[in-house]
């Protein structure tokens, strides 16, 4: 049992089992798909304190912390915050994590911390992300953030990608004194915390927040450089960086290859969400002119792009605005608060649908789709029941606007210009588990060019780990 206090020891744990949770709200939905800004209505320290308290201290090692890929001590927090003493547990936060500010409101938190709390089994869990959130906020605001480093040390890092994973690693190394340099090909740092997670999951603001943070430490930024480009990883080890850290993500999208698929009115999602979620000011040139959807759009996948897809396009002004899934909603990787979200603002959902060709309309643009009904079959390799088409079920959905929300691909300009770099799955790179270190001496490699499509906290967790690494390397090569 944790001893942040003594009171620790009288919980009295069935009382706090029967406290209701508070509900955590939202702005309308009528007001909220009028505008970017975020859906969630923030705590006041009272409901904070009020929350937190629910919390009944299980103990070591606690469910919460398990299924937390940060491995936060949230009880502990949980202890802090329901004492009013939010500083201090916003200060834990960053103990363990890099971007705490950013995983409390993007984590699927009901899939992680607060769906592995015991409190589900009698009501709702407590609401750990909201507290998290909340916590991170009144530290930027009433608190301040450490950006202290160590002594500076004579050896260079190059980051190569400055989004979740690569930000973490540059946070654990500048704080160590080392001389850190991030490279990413769009013209600001923040990968898809800036230019594929919509302003109303998560500020921009928030972002370049934490950002300036890392400027304070020291820590350079080169944008609009695309590394197997512009220069090569080799060409980094001749300009004297000692080790090198490749976390350039997974941004290419999934292809669904079949007919009309190149017609006007059909998007990638995330050139869809890049166009019409940033600031002009922040995007590659040829992607300052936003792609607005027509009146009847149609959204193809089921993960969190999709619901983010769902979402922008009723806040441009679509009229009807469906999602098409080719299982069931069970089976859906996105998380179901966003789909909750997405609903009560007015989209739809059509399941067990394939769409099987986009059909053209007057001057070659899209006026509808194609689909099949499906049922599903056996297992396929994720676990999931693989759809299987019915046959002589093929209909019309009218559609002036769909987009293509099918998944990633990693980018492979990184790898193919990397002699000796070993790969596998599409150009993922593989890595020593426990390391991050490559095939290549001084190279390492995390997030979802070592994983595939995953969460922003095991992205920035595989940067922290990665970090460690580094160091530890490092000091092998001497000062």
């Amino acid at each position: 049992m944790r001893n942040i206090a003594g009171e620790f020891l009288e919980i009295n744990r069935k009382e706090r089992v029967q406290t209701p949770s508070l509900e955590i709200s939202y702005r309308s939905a009528v007001e909220r798909i009028g505008d970017f800004e975020e859906v969630n209505l923030p705590l006041t320290p009272e409901q904070a304190m009020y929350e937190a308290s629910r919390c009944i201290h299980c103990p070591d090692p606690a469910a919460c912390m398990r299924a937390c890929p940060a491995h936060n001590d949230i009880p502990s927090i949980m202890w802090l915050i329901s004492q009013g003493q939010f500083l201090e547990a916003a200060k834990l936060y960053r103990q363990a994590s890099s971007l705490p500010e950013i995983c409390g409101r993007v984590c699927p938190h009901e899939q992680l911390c607060q769906g592995s709390c015991p409190q589900s089994k009698h009501g709702d869990p407590v609401a750990t992300g909201a507290l998290e959130t909340f916590v991170m906020d009144y530290q930027r605001k009433f608190g301040e953030i450490d950006t202290s480093v160590a002594e500076a040390k004579n050896q260079k890092v190059a980051v190569v990608g400055a989004g979740p994973s690569g930000l973490s690693c540059a946070d654990l190394l500048a704080k160590e004194g080392y001389a850190v340099t991030i490279f990413d090909a769009n013209p600001q740092p923040g990968g898809l915390l800036v230019y594929g997670i919509p302003n109303f999951k998560l500020n921009k603001d928030v972002v370049f927040a934490r950002i300036d943070d890392f400027y304070r430490m020291g820590v350079k930024f080169v944008g609009s450089t695309l590394i197997g480009k512009e220069k090569t990883v080799d060409d980094l080890l001749k300009e004297g960086f000692q080790a090198i850290y490749i976390a350039v993500g997974t941004l290419i999208d999934a292809p669904m290859n079949v007919p009309g698929e190149d017609l006007s009115g059909v998007y990638k999602g995330t050139e869809f969400l890049i166009r019409n979620n940033v600031n002009p000011d922040i995007l590659p040139k040829d992607f300052r002119e936003k792609s607005p959807p027509g009146k009847k759009v149609v959204v193809i996948g089921g993960g969190d792009t999709a619901s983010d897809c769902l979402r922008t396009a009723l806040r441009m002004g679509s009229e009807e605005v469906t999602c098409l899934y080719r299982r069931t909603e069970k089976e859906m990787p996105g998380g179901a608060k966003d789909r909750k979200l997405a609903r009560e603002e007015g989209a739809e959902f059509q399941f067990l649908t394939q769409p099987v060709r986009f059909v053209p309309g007057k001057g070659g643009r899209l006026a509808a789709v194609e689909c099949v009904r499906m049922e599903l079959g056996e297992p396929d390799e994720s676990g999931r029941r693989r759809p299987v088409p019915i046959e002589d079920s093929d209909f019309i959905v009218e559609a002036d606007t769909a987009i293509l929300a099918l998944g990633y691909w990693p980018d492979e300009t990184i790898v193919k210009t990397t002699p000796g770099l070993e790969t596998h799955k599409w150009g993922l790179i593989v890595t020593d588990p426990e390391t991050g270190a490559t095939s290549r001496e001084g190279i390492f490699a995390g997030g979802d060019v070592v994983t595939g499509p995953d969460l922003v906290v095991t992205a920035m967790a595989a940067g922290r780990k990665a970090a460690e690494s580094i160091i530890a390397y490092l000091k092998t090569k001497g000062k």
